[in-house]
């Protein structure tokens, strides 16, 4: 009643928006020379809002909706769920043919749901409001690799998808023919992860992998454009800076790095003598002046990305944080982990 009516005039997550975050582009090398003149930010609280139960095994991957307000996550017992992480519900469940669905996203429309893992696919369900309907009588395999999928992304529309694969290889699929429209090699091992640039930056992507090296690709020419290779072990996330202009990476060697494409050269390491298991998952706030790591060892580490100071250290999951991404409109964001939940934080 009054109190779930209070909760909706507070935004859903009882805090606004990431207004404790000064605003700006962050210039080439600002971070070491500057930070110093950059203020302090301010008392930062962050709790678990929600949490959502219902994967009966390790959650490996999550994606928002553009809604800000539907979750797609999947788990290594096969299962792919939809979620309203306002109230908790399950709005769609599906189980896949294989287990270790290590790949899912939503896309941009909202109207349906990628998912892979080792099936070697990416398969695409359409998304309805009849509760009643088998999802899977509808499901389009459109990728193929010759190993596991690792990651997927949809472009700017409902289209085209964008996955990574142990066989070391990107590719670009046009979802309605399942046709390959570029394949992007270059990677030495399994390539783990991918993000694409914001839109308005132009059509590059980055990838990470086991062969330690981040690499930006043109979507067009099939081509890498920039490479980096300053971590010491597997590339288990990448994830751009909001204005495109830079990106940060975590890797099993324990830190973040931050990468800033015009310069070419790495400008930042997020770590801690204390910190000694590896980084799975990373993502900015939407001004940039944050970055969220999730790490092996159940914690989640805020960085402020200008000074290069952990900012705050989360603590909830029971096993190893999967996954990690902020909400599109940056007032919240959602982890997965091993201990078979997600949880909401804001």
């Amino acid at each position: 009643g009054s109190n779930h009516e209070q909760m909706l005039k507070r935004g859903y997550w009882s805090l606004k928006s990431d207004s404790f975050i000064t605003k700006g582009k962050m210039p080439v090398l600002l971070v070491h020379q500057v930070a110093e003149r950059v203020e302090a930010l301010g008392q930062f609280v962050m709790k678990t809002r929600r949490t959502l139960k219902g994967h009966g095994n390790k959650v490996l991957c999550m994606d928002w909706c553009k809604d800000k307000r539907r979750i797609v996550s999947s788990s290594q017992d096969g299962k792919v769920i939809v979620w309203d992480s306002f109230t908790t519900n399950k709005e769609h469940a599906v189980t896949m043919p294989c287990t270790w669905v290590m790949a899912c996203a939503y896309a941009p429309s909202g109207c349906a749901i990628a998912c892979g893992g080792l099936d070697n696919k990416c398969s695409v369900y359409p998304l309805t409001f009849d509760k009643n309907e088998n999802m899977a009588a509808k499901k389009k395999s459109v990728a193929m690799h010759t190993n596991y999928l690792s990651a997927c992304s949809f472009t700017n529309s409902d289209m085209q998808i964008l996955t990574a694969s142990g066989d070391g290889t990107c590719a670009l699929w046009d979802v309605e023919s399942g046709q390959l429209l570029q394949s992007f090699h270059g990677h030495g091992a399994d390539v783990l992860c991918l993000d694409l640039a914001p839109s308005e930056t132009g059509n590059t992507f980055v990838s990470g992998g086991c062969d330690k090296k981040a690499m930006v690709w043109d979507m067009r020419s099939g081509q890498c454009v920039q490479a980096f290779e300053t971590h010491e072990s597997d590339i288990n996330s990448v994830r751009y800076y909001p204005s495109g202009d830079a990106f940060a990476s975590g890797s099993d060697d324990a830190t973040c790095r931050l990468y800033d494409l015009r310069a070419d050269r790495e400008v930042a390491v997020y770590s801690k003598d204390s910190i000694i298991f590896g980084a799975s998952s990373v993502d900015f706030s939407l001004s940039g002046r944050l970055l969220f790591a999730g790490y092996n060892d159940y914690t989640i580490n805020v960085w402020d990305v200008l000074k290069g100071s952990r900012v705050s250290i989360l603590f909830g999951h029971e096993n190893r944080v999967s996954t990690l991404r902020v909400s599109p409109d940056g007032t919240a964001f959602c982890s997965g982990s091993w201990d078979h939940t997600l949880r909401v934080w804001a």
